[in-house]
């Protein structure tokens, strides 16, 4: 573990603060030029049940989190010791058990845990009177307390003594503060400032001389970074791409998405319509590709049930896109709401009824999510079929530092547009048979480029028929979209063997888990000579069947790691190249994959020199 590698939480009931709290801290390392990583877990009944954010900084890029807590910053009991033991619903153990030997506990005194209850010798607790200092810091401005007003800011106060705990300028916060409180309430700003500093002078106190382990040092050093979420990725892609039509339902986790977008309307070319469902979604989304613009719609698993339909509509239509970015959660019905998972493969993959031609295509980080969402939009109007973007919770509500999304360059191709002189003397024909099974197509308002089209089977002029060999014709010149695109699509992008040809252990992925696999990777070679690589595999329909097969025949050793229960990427693998990768690590837990759990499958697979195992592992 490099020695700036810090794995800080905040805990406390939803509504209590930890977002902003997360938010303000998180943006402080970051700007500290920190390379910063966090995701947060929640309850989906939302409000009032614990909700915990993970906050990972480091001097290198990092991507996920990490089992262990060096600091955990408590707003209340729960956070500390979990729920009633026999409370039987909505449960949860605590988060003590998670912290370090050597680690560190900021708590509200009024909780009432103190180092002889606490239950633990070997924590550092840091027990503060969050009210108390709340009300002197707003006394000191010569105001008098009021809880409803003044009570919100009690969730400085761990931050402050977090700042002196790591050894961390408290100043570097408050500019983040001022930024999130609109311009209405700006005078708390100095009120904040005060709060934060009677917090850093207390736990000081406690502190004293002996320090802590850990030390959080700005590197002013380093360039301006991003700090984004995946979603907020996603959103800018889109905005870049050229989107001019977002539709959506409210849907956990894919709405965050489009409230970022309605938040950014007034500003950039884009209407962004909350629609009576996900059916009305869908159809929306492909009636304004067929209208000429650039078009979009966000869900999670349960609203992509409802778009099945409107899929098969815009494939038999040949509508050029829509793009769809399905946020995967735990299924099946309503599942696990707020909770991640990688279950909606096979579905994304046959998403309708009958045979037609679509795109998937899986990101495996907040970079590629933003370059692939642009690129769906290219391949949406160069083939004319639907794209489905499978992302997940994972990467909508994690935050990453990146220098870029890598957006800058990518070009945006609308495909064979038709234009007046093309037919000559005939008629415009919007399914025209053609080599490539791509019929260009005509821009509402072009003259001549009137055209009708239908869900029915159709002729070359969309009219409806149902003759056997027109039938034949016009699945055939659909269907061989599907060996085009794999042919044109380069394979870079498809896929990538991240790692050396010939390495111990190969890592078959698709998705989010490149974040883990990732660092896992880094981890484990720091601490043996194991060589591991990674096949991430981003193109999941059409299938790169043959370039797989290949890499897969001369690996030395496959494990397919998935967040699902059926391997489902195995499955399409077994289908596609006839190799069935039997050694798997499976999560179903509606978890995302740790750093360390990641590091643990690959030790399973090729086991250290015993001395080299207990060192990794603590012993």
């Amino acid at each position: 573990m490099p020695p700036s590698d810090l794995s800080l939480m905040v805990g406390g009931p939803a509504g209590s603060g930890v977002n902003p709290a997360s938010e303000i801290f998180m943006k402080a390392c970051s700007r500290a030029g920190l390379f910063v990583f966090t995701n947060v877990e929640y309850h989906s009944n939302i409000h009032g049940r614990h909700i915990f954010f993970r906050i990972r900084t480091a001097d290198e890029p990092i991507t996920s989190h990490v089992e262990r807590v060096d600091v955990l910053l408590a707003l209340d009991s729960e956070t500390i010791y979990g729920t009633d033991p026999h409370q039987d619903y909505q449960s949860h153990k605590g988060h003590l058990h998670e912290v370090v030997p050597g680690g560190a506990i900021v708590v509200d005194a009024k909780v009432g845990i103190t180092t002889e209850n606490l239950g633990r010798d070997d924590v550092r607790l840091l027990s503060l009177p969050y009210d108390d200092i709340v009300r002197s810091a707003v006394e000191e401005h010569g105001l008098e307390y009021n809880a409803r007003r003044h009570a919100v800011m009690a969730n400085m106060v761990p931050l402050g003594a977090c700042c002196a705990l790591l050894d961390f300028d408290v100043d570097r916060v408050i500019p983040i503060v001022a930024e999130r409180l609109p311009e209405r309430h700006q005078n708390l700003v100095p009120i904040n400032r005060s709060v934060l500093h009677h917090a850093w002078e207390a736990a000081h106190d406690i502190l004293g001389d002996a320090g802590f382990s850990q030390t959080l040092h700005a590197r002013d050093d380093q360039p301006a970074r991003m700090l984004v979420a995946g979603h907020e990725a996603i959103g800018i892609a889109k905005l870049h791409a050229g989107c001019a039509f977002q539709t959506y339902y409210p849907i956990a986790p894919a709405s965050d998405e489009s409230v970022y977008l309605e938040a950014l309307q007034a500003d950039w070319p884009i209407v962004v319509l909350q629609a009576e469902d996900e059916v009305a979604s869908m159809n929306m989304a492909v009636g304004a590709a067929h209208a000429g613009v650039r078009a979009a719609t966000s869900t999670a698993g349960p609203g992509f049930t409802l778009m099945a339909e409107g899929m098969g509509f815009a494939s038999i239509t040949e509508a050029p896109g829509p793009v769809v970015v399905l946020y995967q959660r735990g299924g099946p019905s309503t599942g696990l709401p707020t909770r991640n998972s990688q279950q909606d493969l096979r579905f994304a993959l046959q998403p309708a009824h009958g045979e037609f031609p679509h795109i998937v295509v899986a990101p495996g980080d907040v970079e590629e999510a933003a370059q692939y969402t642009h690129l769906a939009f290219n391949w949406g109007d160069r083939y004319q079929v639907p794209v489905v973007v499978l992302a997940d919770k994972f990467i909508a509500n994690s935050h990453f530092t990146v220098d870029s999304l890598g957006l800058h360059g990518l070009p945006v191709d609308r495909g064979a547009i038709w234009t007046g002189d093309a037919n000559g003397a005939e008629p415009y024909r919007r399914h025209k048979l053609t080599a490539s099974g791509v019929s260009p197509r005509a821009v509402p308002g072009t003259p001549g480029g009137e055209f009708v089209t239908t869900s029915d089977e159709h002729t070359e002029r969309g009219r409806i028929e149902e003759d056997i060999d027109n039938r034949i014709e016009q699945m055939d010149k659909r269907m061989q979209k599907l060996d085009i695109m794999l042919d044109e699509i380069p394979e870079s992008q498809q896929f990538t063997l991240h790692g050396s040809d010939d390495a111990d252990l190969t890592i078959v992925s698709w998705g989010s888990t490149r974040c883990p696999i990732r660092d896992a990777i880094r981890q484990v070679e720091r601490e043996s000579d194991i060589r591991v690589n990674n096949l991430q595999i981003r193109l999941l329909r059409p299938f790169p069947a043959d370039a797989v097969r290949e890499i897969l025949e001369r690996a030395n050793r496959l494990l397919l790691l998935e967040d699902n229960y059926a391997g489902q990427l195995g499955l399409l693998i077994a289908e596609q190249t006839g190799i069935q990768i039997e050694e798997k690590a499976l999560k179903y837990t509606g978890r995302p994959f740790s750093q360390d759990e990641v590091a643990e499958a690959i030790r399973r697979q090729v086991p250290m020199p015993a001395a080299v195992a207990a060192s990794a592992h603590g012993s």
